[in-house]
């Protein structure tokens, strides 16, 4: 039997951060590295200038708590939403399989004229989007509750 964990259980709220700037958006990528979604769950809103991912996110910033209670870890499911998009790219995606698992391994932005850039989301296996935005801002957003990671471990990259 499956088990969700409680926020209250650690005495935590859900995480909502915006990125701003290039600090703010290093402390959001590492939030959500090793976040997998499927294919199907990535969404560009051309109208509303909106980009957003729901993530199965690996909560990071549980493990010191997990080890010291002795519980597995958690992932939770996230928005991650990128706003002011006006384009996108993608590489190493087959948009063709909607349920082909992807995982973030990091959100980088690259800087452009007057504010502009590009927000790269460097993904697992040479996978790439890039969102041509006119502003950085970057939206994490937990809208689910704590569940127990299925693999039951914290991800490894062999390091």
């Amino acid at each position: 039997m499956s088990e969700d964990a409680r926020f209250e259980d650690a005495g935590e709220a859900p995480l909502r951060l915006k990125a701003l700037d290039a600090e703010d958006l290093s402390v959001l990528s590492a939030l959500v590295q090793d976040a997998i979604f499927p294919g199907s769950e990535m969404r560009w809103l051309p109208k509303e200038r909106r980009f957003a991912l729901l993530l199965n996110r690996f909560r990071w910033e549980d493990t010191d708590a997990a080890a010291k209670r002795g519980r597995p870890v958690e992932r939770v499911q996230s928005v991650l939403a990128v706003e002011d998009v006006m384009k996108v790219r993608s590489q190493g995606i087959d948009r063709s399989d909607a349920d082909t698992i992807l995982s973030i391994l990091s959100v980088a932005f690259a800087p452009g004229e007057d504010g502009t850039g590009t927000v790269e989301l460097t993904l697992a296996g040479d996978g790439a989007i890039a969102l041509e935005v006119e502003a950085l801002e970057i939206v994490l957003k937990d809208v689910t509750r704590p569940y127990i990671a299925p693999s039951h471990k914290t991800p490894d990259h062999g390091a």
